[in-house]
C-alpha cells in the first residue's frame, strides 16, 4: 500500500463519518421540525403530489433487505423518480441506528407495526424552509457523489 492510498483512504473514512454524522443531525432536526416522511408507500405518495418539496430521500437498509425483490424494485422506482426531480438519494445500512435516532421502537409493546424506515424523505417547506448546515453538508455530498458518476452514495450508520 502506498503513502497515498493510506492518506486517500484515510481522508475518504473521516469524510464518511463527517457525512454520517451530519446525516443523523439532519434526521433529528428534521423530524422535530415536521419534515420527514417515513415509509416507502408514504414517500412515493408524497412525491407524486409535491416532488418540489423533497430535498432528499433516504433509503436504508440491512443485509437482510438486500434479498427482499418487492422492495429492491421499490427503490429502483423511487430512485429514477428522484433522479428525473433532481432530488437527492442516500442509500444507508443501520436501520438499527436509523431507528434509534427517531426514537423508535423496533419492539412495540402495543402490539402496533413499527414504522417502515426503508424510505425517508426529508422536505424543506417554502412557508418555513429548514436551515440547518447538516442538509446542506449532505447535500454536498451527493453533489459530490454525483460529480464522480456514483449517483447513488452508500453511507453506514454505526449504532452507539
Amino acid at each position: 500500500m502506498t503513502l497515498e492510498e493510506v492518506v486517500g483512504s484515510n481522508s475518504t473514512e473521516k469524510k464518511m463519518e463527517t457525512v454520517s454524522q451530519a446525516l443523523e443531525e439532519l434526521l433529528v432536526a428534521a423530524q422535530q421540525q415536521d419534515c420527514l416522511t417515513v415509509g416507502v408507500y408514504e414517500s412515493a405518495k408524497l412525491m407524486n403530489v409535491d416532488p418540489d418539496s423533497v430535498v432528499l430521500c433516504i433509503l436504508a437498509t440491512d443485509e437482510e433487505d438486500e434479498d427482499d425483490i418487492a422492495l429492491q424494485i421499490h427503490f429502483t422506482l423511487l430512485q429514477a423518480f428522484c433522479c428525473d426531480n433532481d432530488i437527492n438519494i442516500l442509500r444507508v445500512s443501520g436501520m438499527r441506528r436509523l431507528a434509534q435516532l427517531l426514537k423508535e421502537d423496533t419492539e412495540d409493546s402495543n402490539s402496533n407495526e413499527p414504522r417502515d424506515l426503508h424510505c425517508i424523505l426529508v422536505t424543506n417547506p417554502p412557508v418555513q424552509p429548514l436551515q440547518c448546515q447538516a442538509l446542506q453538508d449532505v447535500g454536498s455530498f451527493c453533489e459530490e457523489s454525483r460529480c464522480s458518476n456514483q449517483w447513488v452514495p452508500c453511507l453506514e450508520l454505526q449504532d452507539r
